[in-house]
């Protein structure tokens, strides 16, 4: 107060805005500062506060890096590649088949390998694929009786009759629509369902034929598995690869598709 004579405003400004700089200051003016009690007790007591605000901040600081730590996957040497894989926009999409129930539709998508999801565009709700152990369309196949490979409309874990020797054969995998583009059977579809159109005996009381024919003529519904709607739980590396879809879409519908998806995913994050 003695040196800016009584001035309150300066005095505040000089405590509480300049604190650091009062080492520096004009000599005179620090003599008489230092020489104060009074002054000294103000500006150790604002430094004091002030070192325990950056202790707060670093404390706070380092349980978000915990918090965002504990969130992360384990530091592994397969996920050190996945992460340089990604950086290098080097992992490869996967083939996943979607359905939903309330629309009784089936769509295949490219996807992500650690982001498996898809929306359904009538309903718009998000949903994880299809089980492996669940898939269904057309099937491949290889009877270990004759060594014949074909191929057939069938749902994993269901057997249908090989075409030359007729011993029960089960699925290997189910193709997504790309991979047989111009495919045509000979051989009329033919399984051991108990509704199939074309039914082979003994058939399997209780079962249903996947073939639309059988689903058609039995007035059953499209879907022969519903995917699970999907509960976002955060983004991951492989979420900035885009997913293509394997129909035959408008290329502007499927961009403006995967970038309202993209949004909504990131909405959703953030909510959360």
């Amino acid at each position: 107060m003695r040196t800016f004579h009584n001035n309150h405003d300066l005095v505040t400004k000089y405590i509480i805005l300049d604190i650091k700089e009062t080492e520096d200051a004009e000599p005179e003016d620090g003599k008489k500062l230092s020489g104060d009690p009074i002054a000294l007790k103000v500006v150790n007591k604002l430094k004091e506060e002030e070192e325990q605000k950056k202790q707060d901040t670093r404390g706070k600081d380092n349980k978000k890096i915990k918090e965002v730590g504990r969130q992360l996957m384990p530091l592994t040497e397969q996920n050190l590649q996945m992460f340089n894989n990604a950086q290098c926009n080097r992992i490869p999409p996967v083939s996943r088949q979607f359905s939903c129930q309330l629309c009784d539709s089936m769509w295949w998508r490219q996807v992500p390998e650690r982001k498996q999801v898809s929306r359904c565009r009538r309903c718009k709700i998000r949903y994880d694929p299809v089980p492996y152990d669940k898939m269904w369309g057309t099937a491949e196949f290889k009877c270990l009786s004759c060594g014949h490979t074909f191929r057939g409309s069938a749902q994993m874990g269901n057997p249908s009759p090989c075409f030359q020797c007729h011993a029960p054969v089960l699925p290997s995998g189910i193709l997504p629509p790309r991979k047989f583009p111009g495919f045509r059977g000979r051989q009329q579809h033919s399984c051991f369902a108990e509704d199939c159109y074309n039914r082979s005996e003994p058939h399997i009381p209780g079962t249903h034929c996947v073939h639309p024919r059988s689903r058609m003529k039995n007035h059953l519904p499209k879907v022969i598995c519903p995917s699970e709607e999907h509960d976002s739980t955060g983004s991951t590396v492989a979420t900035c690869i885009s997913q293509g879809s394997l129909a035959s879409l408008d290329i502007d519908d499927l961009i403006l598709e995967d970038l309202e998806e993209q949004d909504e995913e990131n909405n959703s994050e953030g909510s959360n």
